[in-house]
């Protein structure tokens, strides 16, 4: 019985690890990451609902570096029902390999969440990343994108287990005028 027992964990264990691995695939760090090439001014395109950002829209996140060289975080976006701009203003840290898309931002004392870019352009116009409780983030250094970009960027998404009819796009009129197909 006890032999049983560990067979079942093993295999447990297994299925877990290769379940975990086909997954994490899609969401490891862009290497070769220049966090000077990262900094600037990111339109959120399209991302993943969360209670911090529900109901703005346009919504864009800034990356800059402070007057004592610490890199800053600035997410702003526009609410309707206050009629007026809401902003955090957050501190980055850099991962402990600072050539990989992983980075850490705290928008309240030392708490800090996984910041990860998961896929980069290579001239820095548009970013896939994720973060902690699976929120998702469709970067871009433009508030629009051509659909043929939305399409493929939606695609590289819902292969990394994110569903594009759960996002919301902040700069468009419709709830989903995408398809992923």
């Amino acid at each position: 019985m006890r032999q049983l027992n560990q067979f079942l964990v093993a295999c447990f264990l297994s299925a877990l690890a290769l379940g975990c691995s086909s997954i994490s695939q899609y969401l490891m760090p862009v290497e070769k990451f220049d966090i000077a090439a990262y900094m600037g001014t990111w339109y959120e395109v399209a991302r993943s609902d969360s209670r911090y950002a529900q109901g703005l829209t346009h919504t864009r996140t800034q990356f800059v570096v402070d007057q004592d060289g610490d890199i800053r975080v600035i997410n702003s976006g526009w609410s309707d029902e206050s009629q007026q701009w809401k902003e955090a203003i957050g501190k980055v840290r850099l991962g402990e390999d600072q050539t990989v898309g992983q980075l850490h931002v705290s928008f309240s004392g030392p708490f800090y969440d996984r910041y990860v870019v998961f896929y980069l352009e290579p001239d820095y116009s548009t970013a896939l990343v994720t973060g902690d409780n699976d929120q998702f983030w469709l970067l871009s250094r433009t508030s629009h994108l051509p659909d043929y970009k939305m399409n493929k960027y939606l695609r590289i998404a819902e292969q990394a287990g994110f569903k594009s009819e759960q996002l919301v796009f902040p700069f468009e009129e419709t709830e989903q005028p995408y398809r992923t197909n």
